[in-house]
């Protein structure tokens, strides 16, 4: 098991291995999500958002007009 100490600022180091593990470095941002009472995992929030293409995909193609008439209408003008 790695471990860590948390400073008198709240602040840790993560450890050498689990940064090369978690493909980490400085300036990169980690998640903090909570599974369960008292139990917290660490996720590399590195992910490149281009990854994300083509994961939805429409139903339908709507217009412009389309798209402003429904912001018109949500706002109520």
């Amino acid at each position: 098991m790695t471990t860590a100490t948390i400073t008198s600022k709240g602040q840790i180091t993560i450890p050498a291995n689990v940064r090369t593990d978690m493909k980490v470095g400085p300036g990169d941002r980690v998640e903090f999500v909570k599974v369960a009472e008292g139990h917290w995992e660490v996720l590399a929030a590195v992910e490149d958002v281009s990854r994300l293409k083509g994961m939805i995909t429409p139903t339908r193609i709507v217009s412009i007009e389309e798209m402003d008439s429904a912001i018109r209408q949500r706002a109520g003008l």
